[in-house]
């Protein structure tokens, strides 16, 4: 498979959603580690994080950890620990997707923090038009809504994702087309959608460490180890090809 170059697709993920969500509701938070739990109820502390803003993280704090080991790695800090409140989190997300659908061609909310974008005729194919896009985005959803988030650019939509990732809080990363195996080599093969712990492991002993390995590792052989489905995809996808569409999804509502 080759990859495809006609297409221009973003990804924006909300940065920790829930925690900025908190914030926008209390600005006094922003300089203050922000948790956000789910409490089972057991005990004060039982539960997990769900989201932590980007102060926690300094500290050690991230997503599926236990509260009390949260709790005990901010203890001296300024630290606010607040309860997931879904209905929120929801009417903020509705209007930045509604928003967010106005500049794309095609949109597919992926959640209540992620949707990738097709904006390939509406930046006539220039990824130059797609990263002044991309910031005019940015700001206006900041302005109107005041929630900032990454976004990623790239031929498709897994070299998206992955610039997406790739710099937070408040990025922008474009890849373009003759990029991309350049963009993908160094990194982990755990970067890649479908390589858990597990796979990560075997790759590994295998001689695989990066996306770069993966992408030079002969085929026939990769479809022997993981199955022809499989192997294929490692293959494709560690050579930054994904011809999958974004798919249709939601209405539009205008941020000037």
């Amino acid at each position: 498979m080759r990859l495809m170059q006609k297409r221009i697709v973003m990804l924006v993920d909300f940065d920790y959603f829930f925690a900025q969500c908190e914030e926008l509701r209390n600005p006094a938070l922003k300089d203050k580690p922000v948790v956000v739990g789910v409490y089972s109820g057991r005990t004060e502390d039982s539960g997990a994080v769900s989201t932590a803003n980007y102060v926690a993280r300094k500290f050690g704090v991230k997503s599926g950890i236990p509260l009390y080991l949260a709790k005990k790695r901010l203890e001296g800090t300024e630290a606010v620990f607040l309860p997931v409140d879904d209905e929120f989190y929801e009417q903020i997300s509705d209007k930045i997707m509604r928003a967010l659908r106005g500049y794309a061609d095609s949109f597919e909310q992926m959640g209540i923090d992620e949707a990738y974008l097709d904006v390939t005729q509406k930046v006539h194919g220039s990824f130059e038009a797609a990263s002044d896009l991309a910031r005019k985005m940015k700001t206006a959803v900041k302005r109107q809504v005041g929630i900032a988030f990454s976004v990623g650019v790239g031929p498709n939509k897994l070299v998206a994702k992955i610039a997406a990732d790739s710099q937070k809080p408040d990025g922008l990363t474009v890849v373009k087309p003759e990029e991309v195996q350049r963009f993908l080599s160094p990194l982990p093969v755990d970067r890649l959608i479908g390589v858990g712990r597990k796979t990560a492991v075997k790759m590994d002993e295998l001689g695989m460490k990066t996306i770069g390995d993966l992408a030079r590792y002969d085929v026939q052989r990769l479809v022997e180890i993981f199955g022809k489905k499989l192997g294929v995809y490692f293959h494709n996808a560690a050579n930054g090809v994904d011809n999958e569409p974004v798919q249709e999804t939601g209405e539009a509502e205008s941020i000037s």
